[in-house]
């Protein structure tokens, strides 16, 4: 039951974070919170399933660019996302990286509360 809590307060914040991320850049565009919340849902699943394989096929640009091109690959799952979905618009490629770097700092918060409020003890 706990961690159906800890889940369900995660997915709200981390559309709470999508609806700051286009309250703080203009590229990035959420209707509602409705959105927000089918968004942060479709980026997790991105996230879950085609973020490792697009890791695993780009190492060697990666280890290249010594871990640099792994912003690019967030970029293109955020820019995925607002393709999948009407609620959420990315005005381009700058739009999306901008917006995932914002949308990836405030979940590495969102992730750090969420330990604090649901210890895994």
């Amino acid at each position: 039951m706990l961690g159906i809590m800890k889940t369900f307060t995660r997915w709200l914040l981390l559309a709470g974070a999508l609806l700051l991320v286009a309250h703080l850049y203009p590229g990035v565009v959420v209707t509602s919170f409705t959105s927000a919340l089918i968004a942060a849902l479709v980026l997790g699943l991105l996230n879950t399933l085609l973020r490792p394989i697009l890791v695993l096929l780009t190492l060697p640009v990666t280890v290249v660019t010594l871990g640099l091109f792994l912003f690019i690959i967030n970029a293109l799952m955020f820019w995925a996302a607002a393709s999948l979905l009407p609620g959420l618009a990315v005005t381009g490629f700058w739009a999306a990286l901008i917006g995932s770097l914002i949308y990836s700092l405030c979940g590495m918060v969102i992730d750090v509360v969420v330990e604090r409020i649901f210890p895994s003890d």
